[in-house]
Order: C-alpha cells, then structure tokens, then sequence
C-alpha cells in the first residue's frame, strides 16, 4: 500500500511517501520519497528540500504568494527527476494529512468526505494558521491525484480525548461546553508516537509508565502521560494557550486582551496577529522566532534575546511542575520537536530544576545528544530521554489501520 502523508505547519509542509505491506512494523523506517517546503525565512519564497531513495536530493527555492503555492511543485517532484521510477501517480492509494483541529466530533483518525471536509472548513476558526491549509491540501490533492486515492485525516487533538472533564472544561459559564469552547490540546500525533517510543527505549510497559513529554518546535507544549492515556497538556482550546513559543505569546492574562481592546484600540484581527505571530521568542528578543538565533544572540550578551531565553525556559519548567502534581511523580521526562531534539541549552536549563526529584543529566549525552536516546545520569532516578519525533510515520501507520480495516469507501 502506497501512503502519501501531508504534514503542513503554520510555516512549513512536509511530505513522505511510504510503502506498507502485510502489518505495520512497531519501528519506524524511512520513506521512499521526502520532500519538504518551509517559507518562514524569506518574504514571498518558499525552501524546497526533496530527497528519495532513487538517489534524488534537490535543494531550491520558488517563489510563492501563499503557502498552497509550495504543493504543487513539491508533489511534482515525485515524477520528475530521479524519483520518477518509484510510484505512478496512479498508484497512491492512500493521502493521509495531519489535521490540526478536530473539535469535539473527530476522536480518532477518520475517512474525509464532503461532510467531513465541511466540518473541517466550519472549525478553521479554531486553528486559523492551520486547518484552512489543511483543507487547502485535502483539495489540492484530490485535483492531482483525482478520486480514486482515499484521503484521511489524522487529527492532533484525538490523542487527548481521554482528557477528564476537571482537565478540559474551562471555568467560565457552564454553556460555554455546550458551545464547544473547552480544551482540546493538540500535537497529539506526537505525542501518540513519543509515548510509545519512549516506552520501547524503557524496555517497559506503556501503562505502566507516567511521562512528561516537552514537544518544543514552532509551537510548543506539553502532555502528562500516565499508563498510556493523556491526563493534561498546556494546549487547550486553540494551539495559542500554555508554552512561550516561536512566535505565539502562550498564555497571557485576558485582562491585557480586555486593556487592548479597550484602551489601544485592538481589534480581533490585529490580537490575532499579534498573539499568533509578532509575539513569543520573536516578540520578546526582537531577533528571530528560532531557537538557534537566540541562543547564539545570548551568548554574544544579547539582553533581550537571554531575556526570551529565560522566559522560555522559565515557562516550561512552571508547567513541567503542574504535570507533575498530576501525575503524582514521574517515571521519565522527555524532549522532542525541533527545539527538543537539538537545543542542549534549553535541555539542561529546563532540566536542571528538577534535580531534587533525583533527575540528572549527563552532560556529554546532552551536549552530543543522538535521536533515541537516553541522556539522563547513570545514578539518577528519573530518566530523560531525547525521541525524534515522527509524526508522519504516525500517519502512516493510522492511515495503514483504518484502510486496512474498512477498505470499502463511504459516500457521505
């Protein structure tokens, strides 16, 4: 079975074609074909990085006028060149994206059909930087690979369905659930495979581990895992709440909102923007929403970009320590994402707080730090591990399951 797996971001769209047979093995494996846009370092230009196990490996930029614009030529590039060979457009069986937002009606991955297109496009609001270039790519792709391919939707928010009520009902008016504003989380697809992964590194039993998972990229949060299910994360009704993050504030008090609106003259669209994109690491330093850019600028003595730094850090740890009254302990503390997976400094700040619980880093492992990987202290009683994430081998294999379960297509 041939899976072509969509995975667009608020500033990239990565894309990986897999072929399944038989079962699904429990490891991931790379895929026949990678290609990826990111249009988040130059105004009006997208970065193409394209690499098959034909040989292929292309590097280049075009120019776009709005993210949608990037599909196209990178899907393209699965017939030209030295990929050419390794499927006929024909032979994508199966689309499977990376939703965002499925509100409180989609629990688990799930067929798109006009209705569910319909829902996807009446919840854009809810994650506006994501779920409109969502639906985008679902009709983009059923333009390039017509009809008979079946698309499915793999939402960030199914993993934390299990969320109890004390978790995701929010403490304003009780008819705000009934309105469907509550928590949801997101990077649940991420999270879905760290748990798991993290598990097999353990040699333990998934349900009989209790897990702190940092998922630190462009957008940041955390989960508490306890025995397999999701008991709390910082996310919660849009992917703005919780974590500092690239270039979204997180979580600020509502009485600046109110103060804005009231006194500055804000309107929703000008909050949006704010919130979404002139604040977090980008806000606060002035500089860059990239990790890497502030922790070199702090370290040439860059005031406000330590000052991003320490917020960052800060905030994560105050959350981290929220997990754990959840949790009542924790048996390992993971860092995955882009930051996660190859920032040491954030690593061992955040870290650091959390020796008294006997969690210690050993410094080499952080500093040299390999994907899958224990770094934690030979002496110490918590383990911490760095997992790369993979949230389109996740896709993958939910798009393997539910075509390998209900072949038949539906018609709504």
């Amino acid at each position: 079975m041939n899976i072509l797996v969509l995975n667009g971001g608020s500033g990239s769209l990565k894309c990986s074609l897999y072929r399944l047979d038989g079962e699904a093995p429990p490891d991931p494996f790379p895929p026949l074909w990678h290609g990826e846009a990111d249009w988040t370092h130059y105004e009006g230009r997208a970065e193409l990085r394209i690499a098959s196990t034909a040989g292929a490996a292309v590097q280049e930029q075009i120019e776009i006028g709005d993210p949608i614009d990037v599909f196209a030529p990178l899907l393209e590039s699965l017939w030209s060149g030295p990929a050419r060979m390794l499927v006929g457009r024909e032979e994508i069986e199966v689309a499977g994206h990376r939703v965002v937002h499925g509100g409180a009606e989609f629990r688990e991955a799930t067929r798109v059909t006009p209705r569910v297109r319909a829902a996807l496009a009446e919840m854009a609001g809810l994650a506006p930087v994501h779920n409109r270039f969502q639906v985008e790519i679902i009709e983009a792709v059923e333009r390039i690979l017509g009809l008979s391919a079946l698309q499915v939707a793999v939402f960030d928010t199914a993993f934390h369905s299990a969320l109890e009520p004390a978790a995701y009902v929010y403490p304003g008016p009780y008819e705000w659930l009934s309105s469907g504003i509550r928590r949801y989380g997101f990077h649940g697809i991420s999270y879905q495979y760290t748990s798991r992964r993290a598990a097999q590194l353990l040699g333990r039993d998934p349900n009989s581990l209790r897990l702190i998972i940092c998922h630190l990229g462009r957008g940041c949060s955390l989960a508490a895992i306890r025995y397999g299910r999701a008991v709390d994360t910082t996310m919660g009704f849009t992917p703005m709440e919780g974590l500092m993050m690239g270039s979204r504030s997180g979580s600020v008090d509502p009485g600046v909102l109110l103060h804005l609106i009231k006194h500055d003259g804000y309107t929703a669209d000008h909050l949006d923007d704010v919130l979404n994109r002139q604040s977090g690491l980008k806000g606060v330093s002035g500089l860059s929403s990239d990790m890497r850019q502030i922790v070199e600028a702090k370290d040439r003595g860059h005031a406000r970009a330590q000052l991003a730094f320490d917020i960052f850090v800060h905030r994560v740890r105050t959350h981290i320590g929220a997990m754990l009254a959840v949790l009542g302990g924790m048996d390992a503390l993971v860092f995955t994402a882009g930051i996660g997976e190859n920032s040491p400094a954030v690593r061992a700040a955040v870290s650091s707080a959390f020796e008294f619980l006997g969690l210690k880093l050993d410094a080499d492992k952080n500093a040299h730090a390999a994907a899958d990987t224990d770094i934690a202290a030979a002496d110490a009683t918590v383990r911490v591990l760095m997992i790369r994430t993979q949230e389109n081998w996740e896709i993958a294999r939910e798009c393997f399951r539910l075509a390998s379960a209900d072949p038949a297509p539906t018609s709504d």
